[in-house]
């Protein structure tokens, strides 16, 4: 993430939105409630999807601006299913 808020200090519109995105993946992927779930054995299955799907959105997202080809309907997409934390600002990990 850093890396990403590095080479895109002033990002506007979509590129924008994807890297906030990607910091929003990040900060779900690192939650500590999937940790503990998995330590303490209860829906082990689930917090490791979670945190799967999570790296592999960011990644795909890390990939997409890398490339500049953003895919707007999967940016779209992973905004609804997880619209936590919507004054983020990637550019905290400048």
């Amino acid at each position: 993430m850093c890396e990403l808020a590095s080479l895109f200090p002033n990002a506007k519109g979509l590129k924008k939105k994807a890297l906030n995105q990607c910091a929003r993946e990040l900060l779900l992927a690192q939650s500590s409630d999937w940790l503990f779930i998995i330590t303490n054995g209860t829906m082990v299955d689930y917090a490791k999807k979670r945190i799967k799907d999570h790296i592999g959105r960011f990644t795909k997202l890390y990939e997409q601006l890398k490339e500049d080809n953003i895919d707007e309907e999967f940016l779209k997409d992973i905004a609804k299913k997880d619209c936590v934390f919507p004054d983020i600002d990637y550019q905290v990990y400048r």
